[in-house]
């Protein structure tokens, strides 16, 4: 099964870093929910969670203060304008 490859930053530091089976990420339309082979998106986020499961690691639960997404051939990236819970790892 196809993975999703994530980077997850804020404008000081990495935050999360890994394969996922799915992503979820408040969109300023609403809650979008990201997949393998999912169509080229760019968004901007409104404050909320970002959701990462599966794949590699712990499954990823953090707060965002808003930002952007890209998603282009299984490769999500968030950009954050700060967080505010970080996982532990």
């Amino acid at each position: 099964m196809a993975e999703l490859n994530v980077d997850l930053v804020s404008a000081d530091r990495k935050i999360w870093s890994g394969t996922a089976q799915q992503v979820s990420a408040p969109a300023a339309d609403g809650e979008i929910g990201i997949l393998a082979d999912h169509s080229p998106l760019l968004s901007v986020l409104r404050e909320g969670q970002v959701r990462i499961k599966g794949g590699q690691g712990a499954p990823a639960e953090i707060h965002v203060t808003g930002g952007f997404i890209s998603v282009d051939s299984n490769q999500v990236t968030i950009v954050a304008d700060s967080v505010e819970s970080v996982p532990s790892r």
